[in-house]
């Protein structure tokens, strides 16, 4: 399913020209992605946008509070994974509700362990479904700068 939302991020959200569902279906289909992997890229992108238009949680206490990880959520996202969320949280790229998000959708992927190249394409998907250019870029660059991040 993982390979299926990069695809569809690669080929038509970055290029903003989403077809509708169906269309998106059958080109994925097409693709040689198989019907349950397409339809589970669906669910997990629907899950997505449906907490992007929830209002915001207060997040007030920002300055106090620690947020801790939960077993389940320690087990299946590697430690490399959370250190980049809490650097980007820390670099003010991302908020506690982003933070949470990206985690949300981490763990509401199929596989057992999530890596830190899945956490950045979940983080640049985030991103950009919010419309934060800039942001993606810093994500982007994380992702595929073979020497690691440029300071701008």
């Amino acid at each position: 399913m993982f390979e299926v939302l990069v695809f569809m991020f690669e080929n038509y959200f970055a290029e903003q020209t989403m077809p509708d569902d169906a269309t998106l279906e059958q080109e994925l289909a097409e693709a040689g992605f198989e019907q349950n992997d397409i339809l589970g890229a669906f669910d997990w992108f629907k899950g997505m946008k449906s907490v992007l238009n929830t209002p915001e949680l207060d997040y007030s206490h920002q300055t106090t509070a620690t947020r801790f990880f939960t077993k389940s959520e320690l087990k299946k996202i590697n430690t490399e994974s959370l250190g980049f969320l809490i650097f980007l949280q820390q670099a003010d790229v991302i908020s506690d509700m982003e933070r949470d998000l990206i985690i949300d959708r981490a763990m509401a992927l199929k596989q057992a362990k999530i890596t830190i190249e899945e956490t950045r394409w979940i983080t640049m998907i985030a991103l950009w479904n919010q419309g934060r250019d800039k942001d993606y870029s810093f994500v982007e660059d994380a992702l595929f700068n073979p020497r690691g991040l440029t300071v701008q």
